[in-house]
């Protein structure tokens, strides 16, 4: 991820009726502007607009609403939480259905445990079976299986990172035994094997580099502070001190406007992605209850 020197915004059409001149405002402004900046967000698949300050976004969506007649809706940018687990669980599951003819049936069983913090992989499967307990045939349906499952965790419904997942028992069918049976399987298995592991919630923490004036140092040290940062290093010279830090990417919206107007004007930051780390409880707990929410309504 590259360094950050700008405000972001999440922004989108208040109705379908305006997507295309949408469209047509944003691509105009970024061939008129090379510090005005679209792109989409895969992962949130949100329009993500970027530029020197809030005041130069706010600029931007009141000519799209001026001159394209289009009514823009914007807000912070969906932060790229992860899941993990923080101990061992083990699962032995079996997966049987019966509909007529043939039906399907898998048994796996084996445990999740996490992955050493120092793993290049997030994701790590462990084929540990012997004796032909389950055919080797099926081996790579129980892969997909546990990967497909870790693309969704169960907690906010992001991915699932830093997992290994080992296999060393099972059962098969001569009949009704197929890879799909397999691959059903293994995302049952993790599903039931995930809450047993204590999962947590991850979110990123940027390395926030800060530079201003001296006198403003400890109104900048505050702000970072109240935006629940660490402090890694300070360096001052005689008119101007450099700060640097550690803050959960969740902190930093509208940072660039306070930095500035607590420092005349005068103080800039650059923030590039450093690692992932648990959210503290409060704030898992907020992340859940809205979660919970959303999946209340979308059932409705």
């Amino acid at each position: 991820m590259s360094p950050i020197r700008s405000s972001r915004l999440a922004v989108r059409p208040k109705d379908k009726a305006g997507a295309g001149n949408f469209s047509k405002a944003l691509n105009r402004f970024t061939r008129e502007d090379p510090t005005f900046r679209v792109h989409r967000d895969e992962e949130s698949a949100q329009t993500i607009i970027s530029g020197m300050g809030e005041l130069h976004l706010d600029i931007y969506m009141e000519r799209i609403k001026r001159e394209y007649n289009c009514e823009v809706q914007n807000g912070q940018p969906q932060v790229a939480y992860r899941e993990t687990i923080t101990q061992r669980a083990d699962f032995d599951y079996t997966h049987k259905k019966q509909t007529g003819g043939s039906g399907q049936f898998a048994k796996i069983g084996g445990y999740i445990e996490p992955l050493p913090a120092d793993a290049v992989e997030t994701f790590e499967f462990v084929d540990d079976i012997n004796g032909g307990a389950i055919p080797r045939e099926f081996i790579p349906a129980c892969d997909k299986g546990f990967r497909e499952q870790v693309k969704t965790g169960t907690l906010i419904g992001f991915p699932v990172v830093g997992v290994r997942v080992v296999i060393n028992d099972g059962a098969a069918h001569p009949v009704d035994s197929s890879e799909m049976a397999f691959k059903i399987c293994a995302m049952a298995a993790f599903r039931e094997a995930y809450p047993q592991g204590r999962p947590v919630i991850l979110e990123p923490i940027m390395k926030l580099g800060c530079e201003a004036p001296v006198e403003f140092q400890g109104g900048v040290m505050g702000q970072i502070n109240q935006r629940r940062g660490i402090i890694t290093g300070t360096q001052s010279n005689d008119s101007f001190v450099q700060i640097e830090a550690e803050v959960p990417l969740s902190a930093m919206f509208g940072y660039s406007t306070d930095l500035r107007s607590g420092t005349q004007g005068k103080g800039e930051f650059t923030m590039e992605f450093l690692k992932y780390a648990p959210v503290p409880r409060q704030i898992s707990d907020e992340l859940i209850k809205a979660y919970q929410a959303k999946r209340a309504e979308e059932r409705k």
